[in-house]
């Protein structure tokens, strides 16, 4: 009798859900069918994390909404400020007063993980950091995103910038579902800027079958942060994994995930909408000493280390089997409309477009190179030797 008691209480409390075999795993990881919104594997879902540049795909959700409500183009002209320049690695080092396309932006922003740009996005789609970040703020509440709360838009760690693994989940479907036409731009595998190539720093991308998405994350608190996304069959999984070692490590984490759903059929009732919040959901966790204490100032990088030629390579620090596509961006072309939040900071136009308001049945929410890019416009994809 005490034995079933024991049993019943186990069930009813597991902070943990399966329908994959395997080992238990050490940090928080959503696995989910992106269709369906079946979740594969979780642990430690709700446990509040620092999202590091992931952040960016908020950043990202923000503006397609943005575009979408007529409030700025892919064309319209993102000017670097001072305040964006002077942000930290990663970053793309254009100068104050600089001008790209939105678009060019975007790609710089999702591929780079470039800091700086972020911030101007975000400064000029909001008017301002401030202004930008409660418009994130007001999309994770109306998505139901309840773990989550933003006052960057680039993921800089802040103590009130946090995520869960759950939230993330409930991003990813949002983008992919509702803006399906920019998914090419999450599995660009670099960029070219002027003479200069630059590498998606998600490692699956050219090298993992299906490959396509979605963001890295890196900053000392949060460990290595990683969503992996790959389609096959017509069937598309998601994998975020959080607090991972290493960029490789995390590359791996997530193919690892990804090969235990394909080689599963969808089972289970729990969707990433339906899942109830479990264990620890206020407490932030802390990499700091873990990671950044006890490595080396070259492993404290999204760009995975170099491995000397006699040590065995992970498959995801091997160099790709192919020439990779680079998509050209940088400086320059940007034909369209100023963003209306800028204009309004000027007091010349005013916005009419209101942010997304909060739902009455939801609570409030508590280094790389300079380089002079080109006057690239739109995806432009050439061939570059790996």
């Amino acid at each position: 009798m005490r034995h079933r008691h024991f049993l019943k209480l186990f069930c009813a409390g597991a902070v943990a859900f399966s329908a994959l075999a395997g080992p238990a795993l050490a940090n928080p990881v959503v696995l989910f069918d992106l269709n369906s919104g079946k979740i594969l594997e979780h642990q430690d879902a709700f446990k509040r994390w620092y999202p590091a540049s992931l952040s960016k795909l908020m950043t990202a959700y923000v503006t397609f909404r943005a575009i979408a409500a007529g409030e700025v183009r892919l064309d319209s002209p993102i000017k670097v400020t001072k305040h964006s320049a002077a942000e930290p690695p990663s970053k793309m080092g254009f100068k104050p007063g600089s001008v790209m396309r939105l678009d060019n932006a975007l790609k710089m922003m999702l591929v780079k993980s470039a800091n700086d740009i972020a911030m101007a996005v975000g400064e000029n789609v909001g008017g301002s950091q401030a202004a930008f970040a409660e418009r994130m703020n007001a999309e994770a509440v109306r998505l139901g995103m309840n773990g989550t709360h933003f006052v960057n838009p680039n993921g800089l760690y802040s103590p009130d910038q946090y995520t869960t693994a759950r939230d993330l989940a409930v991003l990813v479907t949002a983008i992919r579902r509702e803006f399906p036409q920019y998914a090419p731009w999450f599995s660009i595998e670099g960029l070219a800027v002027g003479k200069k190539a630059i590498p998606n720093y998600n490692l699956l991308i050219g090298r993992y079958p299906g490959a396509d998405g979605m963001k890295t994350g890196f900053v000392c608190p949060s460990g290595f942060n990683m969503i992996g996304s790959a389609t096959r069959n017509g069937r598309t999984l998601v994998a975020v994994v959080l607090g991972e070692k290493s960029a490789i490590t995390r590359a791996e984490a997530a193919a690892k995930l990804l090969d235990q759903g394909f080689d599963t059929p969808a089972a289970g009732s729990a969707t990433i909408a339906t899942l109830a919040p479990y264990g620890d959901t206020i407490s932030p966790n802390d990499m700091r000493d873990e990671i950044c204490k006890k490595k080396a100032p070259a492993e404290q990088s999204e760009a995975p280390p170099v491995v000397a030629k006699n040590v065995p390579k992970s498959p995801y620090q091997e160099k790709l089997d192919h020439v990779p596509t680079l998509v050209a961006v940088g400086l320059g072309g940007a034909t369209g409309p100023t963003p209306m939040a800028m204009l309004a900071q000027g007091g010349e136009e005013y916005a009419d477009v209101p942010i997304p308001t909060w739902r009455p049945d939801r609570p409030a929410p508590g280094a790389g190179p300079t380089v002079a890019g080109s006057a690239a416009q739109g995806d432009q994809p050439v061939k570059v030797a790996n």
